[in-house]
């Protein structure tokens, strides 16, 4: 392989090459890939010109793999792993998106839940607005947010699931009450995810659900020991404009692991 710095750019395109049909752009990155000896051109029966990989560039492809899975956590490697079988399953998946939620303020001493303003009458003769039941809202930020592959709005079924790698991680978020609660006014299922042994069913408050990996992240095999509570919810229209501003999980996602989201605020 030459001297050529090699980029990002160059292992996409290097990656869409080795997914299509090969058809050449003709720009400098296929030049920087042809010089660098990762791609080469050919001609089909009809004489139509195409760029293959060579064994370079798939070995290279292989290793740029390789060193992003290396550099993830355990958490976010069990997160990716359990996203690959949930858009296995038909759903459509998105990693830490920023969620604003609704929460009783009354239930928790969490600081970061922010009460709602009750409104006065603007004028003496207005009657005053029934009192609303007391709510406030939370910037949630679940692991993994999912909904089916469907055009139909009452079939999307959202769900949150928590991720996590440790126990510690696990004791630590169940002190807080709001963080739940929102994941309940998100979806209309909420599990927790984490390796097997490090928690009972038992030990994680209802109506989430519970599942469990058996053995490395890698190969291990999930298992559902608890199903969550369904409970029938429309998507918020806040919800809707966080997921138009975020992009999903990619179904096959070949190239590299994905780095986590941009935070997509409502």
């Amino acid at each position: 392989m030459s001297s050529i710095a090699l980029t990002r750019q160059h292992r996409t395109r290097l990656m869409n090459l080795w997914r299509s049909a090969g058809w050449p752009c003709k720009d400098g990155l296929e030049i920087d890939l042809l010089a660098a000896g990762l791609v080469k051109q050919q001609a089909d029966e009809k004489g139509r010109e195409q760029l293959r990989l060579t064994e370079a560039g798939i070995t290279w492809l292989a290793e740029a793999r390789q060193q992003g899975l290396r550099s993830l956590s355990r958490h976010d490697r069990l997160a990716l792993r359990f996203a690959e079988q949930l858009m296995t399953g038909g759903r459509i998946v998105w990693r830490e998106l920023a969620l604003r939620a609704m929460v009783d303020p009354s239930s928790t001493t969490d600081a970061t839940v922010l009460q709602a303003q009750e409104r006065a009458p603007l004028w003496p003769e207005e009657p005053a607005p029934e009192a609303p039941a007391p709510h406030g809202w939370r910037m949630s930020r679940p692991d993994l947010f999912s909904i089916r592959n469907t055009s139909v709005q009452a079939y999307l079924q959202p769900q949150v699931v928590e991720v996590k790698a440790s126990r510690a991680d696990l004791l630590s978020d169940l002190r807080h009450a709001a963080k739940r609660q929102a994941y309940e006014w998100l979806c209309c299922e909420s599990f927790y995810l984490f390796p097997a042994g490090i928690a009972e069913p038992e030990e994680i408050p209802e109506p989430f659900g519970v599942w469990v990996l058996h053995g490395d992240i890698e190969t291990g095999r999930f298992e559902q020991l608890r199903p969550a509570h369904h409970q029938p919810r429309t998507l918020p229209f806040a919800v809707w404009m966080a997921l138009a501003k975020a992009t999903p999980l990619p179904r096959f996602d070949d190239e590299s692991p994905q780095a986590p989201l941009n935070e997509a605020g409502v």
